[in-house]
Parts: structure tokens; sequence; C-alpha cells
């Protein structure tokens, strides 16, 4: 049982954690690190967000036991990347999921979890947008008859010292006398440590009998405002003072604040007291049937316009923000 951690002692652990890199410095060194063993080192900025195709993911499997964690092949990618190749996200998210379902169910899996985002509530952006669909896809898959497989989704919000995790960037700043740039004065944000969401995943995981959405317990959220004004003095300076805070405006497609429900879910308690399940809509099979290969075409054809009018029909709170066309 993991102890409740406040967040100061959280942006500690991330001080001790993680090297100080820019986002773009960590990106280069370990995303992209990473996915150079798994992805045939590619590292074209486009090519680096294809999932390994269907027969790739097959054949290595192959060689591994039916116990074995195949949802290790799937990255939540980064969702700058995929604001610019929006049909990168319906491949990689969207199909690259599909893939490791047949997959799984051909070696007989007991269990696949899908790791989720509170970005799929409401969605306001593509990545957001192709995660929903996906755990659309997950609970369809869980119905299917003849299936020996469990498929369920964990859904959560930021964990501190992932890929992007805002702390380092403070750091710089800081380190470089400033400003630390926030992009609003009222964004919020919920958080938890890698080894907490880790455990808390594996524990949805063996308590789950097929279909649910489990929802982490992730404390109050956080105001990216206190947090830097927190690091700053952490730091031995004064916020507005020694160190400038500077307000950058929301970027396209990011919100004030995550939800990890809408409101047509309810929340219902599990034995665990920090993982929830949502007593959600069951899908409806006619909203995914057709849409999906159309997806395919229009992401081969890379149109940005018909890729978001499909996820508005299968996802009708899709709030689209304008982005690249």
């Amino acid at each position: 049982k993991e102890p409740d951690v406040s967040i100061e002692e959280k942006i500690e652990v991330e001080e001790i954690s993680k090297p100080e890199l820019s986002f773009e410095e960590f990106i280069e060194q370990e995303f992209y690190e990473k996915l150079e063993t798994k992805l045939n080192s590619e590292k074209d900025s486009e090519k680096a967000t294809e999932l390994k195709a269907f027969s790739e993911i097959l054949a290595n499997c192959s060689n591994r036991s039916a116990a074995d964690d195949v949802n290790d092949y799937l990255n939540e990618l980064v969702s700058t990347i995929q604001k610019a190749f929006p049909w990168k996200a319906v491949k990689n998210n969207i199909f690259g999921t599909k893939n490791l379902l047949e997959v799984t169910e051909l070696f007989k899996c007991e269990k696949f979890v899908f790791v989720s985002t509170d970005k799929a509530v409401n969605p306001i952006n593509i990545m957001g947008a192709s995660k929903r669909i996906c755990e659309m896809i997950v609970q369809n898959q869980s119905i299917m008859d003849n299936s020996s497989t469990s498929f369920m989704t964990v859904r959560f919000g930021n964990v501190i010292g992932s890929v992007g995790s805002v702390i380092p960037l403070f750091k710089k700043q800081i380190q470089e006398g400033g400003p630390v740039t926030v992009t609003h004065p009222e964004i919020i944000r919920y958080f938890m440590l890698i080894p907490e969401a880790c455990q808390l995943i594996l524990q949805a995981g063996a308590m789950g009998k097929g279909g649910e959405i489990f929802i982490l317990e992730m404390g109050d959220p956080v105001k990216i405002d206190t947090m830097a004004r927190d690091l700053i003095k952490f730091s031995g300076f004064e916020p507005d003072m020694d160190i400038k805070i500077e307000y950058t405006g929301l970027r396209p497609g990011e919100k004030l604040y995550e939800e990890l429900m809408t409101d047509i879910e309810d929340i219902l308690p599990t034995d665990h007291k920090k993982i929830l399940v949502l007593n959600s809509t069951k899908v409806d099979l006619k909203t995914l049937n057709g849409r999906l290969e159309k997806l395919r075409i229009e992401s081969d054809n890379r149109n940005i316009k018909n890729i978001k009018k499909l996820f508005k029909e299968i996802v009708p709170e899709y709030n689209s923000y304008p982005e690249p066309e």
C-alpha cells in the first residue's frame, strides 16, 4: 500500500529522478531512443509515430509466452506530434490498438489493459478523441462471444516523470533566471507518481472481469501556477521578484482543466480505495461499424477535415479545436 504523497513531495521525487533536460532534449534522448529499437530505427518525426504492423507484432509475439504483456508495444505518443500528423493518431492509437486486440485474442492472453487518458473525456483535440475511440473499441471487444481474454481500460491524468513532464522545463527556466512560462494562471491538472500509477494499473487489471473503464483516484487537482511558484521558492528565489512568471496562453487543443468522466458517467467504488469504476453507457456497435474503415481510408489520404468529421460522428462530445489543416 502506497502512502498518500503531497505535491511538494512529488516535486522533490521528480527533482531527484529526472535529468535536467528541456522538453525537446528529453524527447530526443528518451522517446526516440526507445522508438529506435521498437520501430526499426526510424527517427523521422512522422515515421516514428508508426506502431508496428500487425504482422510484425505477430512475429514478435511468437517468441513470447502468452502471459507476456502484449500491450508493451502501445506507446502513448506526444500530443504535439499527433497535432502535426493527425492521421498518425488514427493509425497508431486506433488501428495500433485494434491490431493488439487481435493479437491478444490469437494468443489467448488472460488480460488486456488499455491505458487511456483524461484527455479522452469531452475531447477537444485529435489525441483525446482518438483515445476515446480506442476505449470504445476495447469495450466492444470485451462483449465478443467466445473470447478467452478480459479487456478493460484504465483512465487517469498526468504522471510526474513521464514524457513531457513540466517540472524539468520549469527547473531549466529557473536556472536560466526566468521567466517561468505557464500557459494560464488558472490551469489545473491531476498528478501522480510513476510507481503509483504502475501499481494501480496492475491492480485494476487484476480485479477487472472485462468491459470496465477504471479511473484512478488522483487526489486533488493542482494549479500549474502554484506548482511553478512552489518550485521557484524551493530553488531559493521569490516568485515575481527574483524569477518572473509569464503567461503564454492556452495552446491549441489544451483545456483549463481535465476531467476523468463525462456528465453521463457515474462512478462506483471498488475494493481498492484508489481505484474506481465507471458505470458508463454501453458502446453502440452501430457507431463503430463502417466508420473505422472510413477512418482508415481518410488517414491514408491524410484528410484532416474528414478525419475530424468521422471523430465527431463516433464521439459526439468531441469539440474540435481548430488544428493545422
